[in-house]
C-alpha cells in the first residue's frame, strides 16, 4: 500500500471519531431519566401520603362523622376489585396507588347512614377504569364517579361540603399541599386555571349584586373547593393531554359548575360539573393530541419532550444545525 494511500485512511478514520461522539453524548442525555426513575418518588405517594393527613385531621378535628368500618370496607373493596380486574385484565405492571388514592378520596367526601354503600360506591369506582375508556383512556376520575353514582343509585348516601368549615388556615395548608402533589403530577396549570375561570365567575357575581367582598372570601376559604382543585381535577389520567385541551376543559368544568350552582341553585356543583363534562375529554384529546400520560415517565424524558419532535430536536443540536445520522435511534431506543 502507498504512503499516501496510509495517510489518507489515517484521515478519515479521524474525520470519522468525532462524528461519534455526538451519538455518545445523546444516549447519555436520552438513557438519564431512566436510570433516575427509581430514585425519584412517585407523585402518587405524595397524594396518598397529603391525603391521609387530611382524612387523620379531619376525623380528629373536624367530626367527619365517618365510622371506622366505612373506612375499613372502602379501602377493602377498592384494592380488592383493583386487584381482581388487574389479573382479569392481565395488566403487565399492576399497582394499587391510584386504587389508595380513589378509597381515600371517597372516604374524605362522601358520607352514608350504612355499611354497604361506600364499599360499593369503591366498587363502581375502580370497575369504570376498566369499563369505561375511550381510545385506551378511563372516560371519569374514578372517585368523580363513584360519588356521582352513589347519589345516583344508592340509597342513604350525601355529601357534606360544610364539614371543612371555612377556615382560612386550613384552606391555606390545601393550597400548599395540593400544589405540590399538582406539580409532581405535572398538571398543576388545570388546577390553577380551574379556580381562576371558578373564583372569577364568583367574583363577579359578588361585584354584580353589590355583596361585600367578604363573601367572596368566605367561597375561596372552602375546603371542598380546594379539595376538587388539586385532588380530583388533576388527576392526569382523565384530564387533556394537551396544555389548550386543559385550558378548555377547566374552563368548561367553571361554567357548567357556576350554572349548576347559581343558575339551577343546585348543591354540588363542581362535582357534578366533573362528572358531567368528562366526556368532553376525549373531545380535547382528539382536537389537540398530545403523548399519553405515563405515571413512570420523568421530567425531561422523550415522551415529555413530544416524542420524536424531541429526538429530532437533540439530534440537531448534537450535529451543530444539521440531523448527524439515524444511529441515534437505535441508541435512544436501546
Amino acid at each position: 500500500m502507498e504512503p499516501g494511500a496510509i495517510a489518507t485512511s489515517a484521515d478519515s478514520a479521524a474525520m470519522d471519531r468525532p462524528s461519534m461522539r455526538p451519538s455518545t453524548r445523546v444516549s447519555k442525555k436520552l438513557r438519564a431519566p431512566s436510570a433516575a426513575a427509581p430514585a425519584s418518588l412517585d407523585p402518587r405517594i405524595l397524594q396518598i401520603a397529603f391525603l391521609g393527613m387530611l382524612l387523620a385531621c379531619g376525623a380528629c378535628l373536624r367530626d367527619f362523622s365517618l365510622r371506622p368500618a366505612q373506612i375499613g370496607l372502602t379501602f377493602a373493596a377498592a384494592l380488592g376489585v383493583q386487584r381482581l380486574l388487574d389479573r382479569l385484565a392481565r395488566k403487565p405492571a399492576p399497582s394499587l396507588l391510584s386504587a389508595t388514592i380513589t378509597a381515600f378520596s371517597l372516604t374524605l367526601l362522601l358520607r352514608a347512614d350504612n355499611l354497604w354503600a361506600p364499599p360499593a360506591a369503591a366498587a363502581l369506582a375502580i370497575g369504570s377504569k376498566f369499563i369505561l375508556r375511550v381510545r385506551g383512556k378511563h372516560l371519569f376520575n374514578p372517585a368523580n364517579f363513584g360519588v356521582g353514582a352513589a347519589l345516583l343509585v344508592l340509597p342513604g348516601t350525601w355529601i357534606s361540603p360544610g364539614q371543612w368549615g371555612s377556615d382560612v388556615a386550613l384552606a391555606g395548608w390545601m393550597v400548599m399541599l395540593g400544589a405540590t402533589v399538582a406539580s409532581r403530577a405535572r398538571r398543576a396549570d388545570i388546577s390553577c386555571m380551574f379556580l381562576t375561570f371558578y373564583l372569577f365567575a364568583l367574583a363577579a357575581r359578588v361585584a354584580w349584586l353589590g355583596q361585600r367582598w367578604a363573601v367572596w372570601t368566605h367561597q375561596l376559604s372552602s375546603g371542598a373547593l380546594l379539595l376538587f382543585a388539586f385532588f380530583m381535577i388533576s388527576d392526569p389520567m382523565t384530564t387533556p393531554g394537551h396544555v389548550k385541551g386543559r385550558a378548555a376543559h377547566a374552563a368548561l368544568v367553571a361554567a357548567i359548575a357556576y350554572a349548576w350552582g347559581f343558575g339551577l341553585f343546585r348543591t354540588n356543583a363542581i362535582l357534578w360539573a366533573l362528572f358531567v363534562a368528562a366526556p368532553m375529554v376525549a373531545v380535547w384529546d382528539w382536537l389537540w393530541p398530545a403523548p399519553k400520560f405515563d405515571w413512570t415517565s420523568e421530567p425531561g424524558s422523550i415522551e415529555r419532550q413530544g416524542g420524536i419532535d424531541g429526538i429530532e430536536d437533540i439530534r440537531i443540536s448534537a450535529g451543530g444545525g444539521r440531523p448527524v445520522g439515524r444511529d441515534i435511534d437505535v441508541v435512544a431506543a436501546g
